[in-house]
């Protein structure tokens, strides 16, 4: 399957949610609502699905972990370097760092899915279990003179807690039934679709920022540095091409939207974080062929 192909579909939604939003009356309720319904039930849903009825190979899949981990590491030190090179007006680094390192867990499994079905879409369930709650603990960390609760925020995440259970079935040897199976599978195909339409509408491209220069910094490390990281370590750890692809896109995937609601209930800079994201995955639409045909 070619680049576009892989991509393309997935970018058609996100475009499709953003016009939506703005030639549609359906209002803020209804859009909140959809993103509800996406993040609490039908994206736990497909984590689930995912991790409980694809075996795992634990020695390729260690090595994928520690290349998509490692690499996450590297993108939290390239953003926290911003500290010290720009000066940013108050609160606009510890709002925006996340966007350096953060992904969207949305975008990765529709993207993993296509590349590889089902096999990429766990590879890609994997890499979320163990890979937010490691980015949210550093997004926290710069705004958590303003707020705690980290501890019990992250267990309660529906994502991680679909997926740890998910693995739970899976290594305990269980099956899930037919009817079971078939309503999570059919749940978790609509959280792909809702999911992007969900990101395009949340786009924000209006408003200059007022620090151009930690912006670019924070996009170009998250769209070009990142992945390249990843590249470079899955390659040094041997990874075999499929594990390669899914380490490097994960890193090259725009930041998640919801670092700018993160941003705003931190008493951040929400609107400055949002256009950092926004800019970001338009932006993607550009860097991600280039980095899945680098690593074909």
């Amino acid at each position: 399957m070619s680049i576009l192909n892989v991509l393309i579909p997935d970018f058609a939604l996100i475009l499709l949610g953003f016009v939506l939003y703005r030639r549609t009356g359906w209002g803020i309720d209804f859009w909140t609502g959809l993103e509800k319904l996406v993040y609490f039930i039908l994206f736990p849903a497909l984590l689930f699905y995912a991790t409980a009825r694809t075996p795992f190979d634990f020695d390729h899949s260690g090595r994928l972990l520690q290349t998509a981990l490692l690499a996450t590491a590297a993108g939290i030190a390239m953003g926290w370097l911003a500290k010290p090179l720009f000066k940013a007006p108050p609160m606009v680094f510890e709002s925006a760092v996340q966007t350096a390192f953060r992904f969207n867990s949305y975008i990765a499994l529709a993207v993993a899915s296509r590349l590889a079905g089902d096999t990429g879409t766990s590879l890609m369930a994997l890499i979320i279990g163990f890979a937010v709650p490691i980015c949210n603990m550093a997004a926290v960390h710069a705004l958590a003179h303003k707020k705690g609760g980290l501890g019990m925020a992250l267990l309660k995440n529906p994502l991680l807690v679909a997926t740890v259970c998910g693995v739970a079935f899976n290594l305990a040897g269980l099956h899930l039934p037919e009817v079971v199976s078939s309503t999570l599978s059919r749940l978790g195909n609509a959280s792909i679709a809702l999911g992007l339409i969900t990101v395009g509408a949340g786009l924000r491209l209006t408003g200059a920022p007022r620090a151009n220069g930690i912006a670019a910094y924070f996009i170009a490390v998250k769209l070009l540095l990142l992945p390249a990281c990843a590249y470079l370590i899955g390659r040094a750890l041997g990874l075999q091409a499929l594990h390669l692809q899914i380490a490097v896109m994960v890193c090259a995937l725009p930041t998640a939207s919801s670092a700018y609601v993160l941003a705003a209930r931190m008493g951040g800079d929400g609107p400055f974080v949002a256009y950092v994201v926004s800019a970001g995955t338009v932006l993607s639409v550009i860097t991600l062929p280039l980095w899945l045909l680098l690593v074909r």
